[in-house]
């Protein structure tokens, strides 16, 4: 592939604008940082606070600790540590810094702030608007589409910003993700000129293994890490569920340690890397292979989420356990042909998770996902494969992965939103 050529150029694009480091779940901080601006723009703390959130973003913030807390979770929580402590020019790092003695304001802030919670009638998946009040002043900051796209911001009554609607969010304004297929990908990863991608790849390398480690260390959530490796603590299978698993662990326990994301998911980050990082040291195959694997995995991931979306019903580790069994092929010499048949055997496998929000469960979740993805690889080196017509699947990996993609956006939608009732009034 040409290095001045399109595909390359939007490839490198698109990596650089996802492969970014988040500390904690993404929706929480979204909340985090909507607050922070907020509070920033009306010049002082508030003690009125307004959050309107979409569907999805109360569905993600609900049981996930938030980061800085001292352990504390949801909706309320994460404002107030924007308000508190965030930075407001952090972005997703909004809260990656606050100090020690500025924690221990959260709850008193919590205890005297009138705080209310609304749900947005909204068609777009991911939304954010929070108003802060002082007295008779008032400052607005309203988020959509994406977890920092900022679309407007006010002040007593003045629109200081505002983001026309053919301006549209950061992914609609960026590089063309249409141009993302199988074969170019392949191509990419065997041509790239690796000065172009070292950086954001060893951030991904270095960020995720640590988080990981942590998990499996340290005590968070439901243990599913340590739990995976009781069983079979040498073997490279377990130890790559384990780890990415371990990485969910502390991640949604609130572990204060920053992940590098993809598809503007943490989780995802960490399902698609661990793996193909793991494979390739047990492997021992050269930091190249690596480089060159991760490519791959982060691209198909993003590739198959392309048409999902940010937010749905459908769990977004699936579809990453794909991405990383891509990679775990590519670095095993696999050619088009096998990394193909591996993306539509683990998206037949494993596509009826449902997303039901961020918390514990994340990391068994990631687990299974990344099984499905060793599943569907093994299974194309043993001859065997799912065909047009099984289920979904469609003759050709592009046209599989644009079935999934739909089953995700348009025809799990319905789920989506029972699945947001059931948990706001638990029938």
């Amino acid at each position: 592939m040409e290095r001045n050529g399109e595909v390359y150029r939007t490839y490198i694009e698109i990596l650089e604008r996802e492969l970014v480091c988040a500390m904690g779940c993404t929706e929480p901080i979204a909340i985090a940082y909507c607050a922070a601006k907020a509070r920033s723009v009306l010049g002082e703390i508030p003690d009125r606070v307004t959050i309107c959130a979409s569907g999805n973003i109360i569905k993600n913030v609900k049981s996930v600790v938030v980061p800085n807390t001292e352990g504390r979770r949801g909706i309320k929580v994460a404002a107030a540590a924007g308000i508190i402590g965030g930075n407001e020019n952090g972005g997703l790092l909004v809260i990656a810094d606050i100090p020690p003695g500025v924690k221990y304001h959260i709850e008193p802030y919590l205890n005297q702030v009138e705080m209310d919670v609304e749900a947005l009638d909204s068609e777009s998946l991911l939304e954010v608007e929070i108003t802060v009040h002082l007295g008779d002043e008032y400052a607005k900051v309203h988020i959509k589409d994406e977890h920092t796209n900022i679309i407007s911001i006010e002040k007593n009554g003045q629109v200081l910003f505002e983001k026309s609607e053919d301006e549209g969010s950061d992914i609609e304004d960026g590089p063309d993700y249409k141009l993302l297929t199988v074969a170019d990908i392949i191509d990419f990863a065997n041509t790239c000129d690796l000065s172009d991608v070292e950086a954001v790849l060893q951030k991904q390398i270095d960020c995720n293994m640590a988080i990981a480690e942590e998990g499996i260390k340290e005590d968070f959530g439901a243990n599913v890490g340590t739990t995976l490796l009781k069983d079979d603590p040498d073997g490279i299978r377990t130890r790559a569920k384990a780890y990415a698993a371990a990485g969910s662990d502390a991640r949604m326990g609130g572990c204060e340690l920053p992940v590098v994301i993809n598809s503007g998911s943490g989780n995802q980050g960490l399902t698609t890397s661990i793996p193909v990082i793991l494979y390739a040291r047990e492997l021992g195959v050269s930091k190249e292979t690596l480089l060159r694997g991760l490519l791959v995995a982060n691209l198909v991931t993003l590739h198959a989420k392309t048409d999902i979306g940010r937010l749905s019903a459908y769990c977004g580790v699936v579809t990453a356990g794909a991405g990383a069994a891509a990679g775990i092929a590519y670095i095993n010499g696999g050619d088009r042909k096998t990394i193909s048949h591996t993306i539509v055997n683990t998206l037949a496998i494993s596509s009826g998770i449902v997303c039901d929000g961020a918390k514990a469960s994340c990391a068994a979740k990631i687990a299974v996902a990344v099984e499905s993805g060793l599943l569907g690889y093994e299974m194309y080196q043993n001859g065997q494969q799912f065909y047009d017509g099984d289920g979904l699947v469609l003759k050709g990996v592009e046209n599989t992965i644009r079935n999934y993609g739909y089953l995700g956006r348009v025809a799990m939608h319905e789920t989506n939103t029972e699945i947001i009732h059931m948990m706001i009034e638990p029938k």
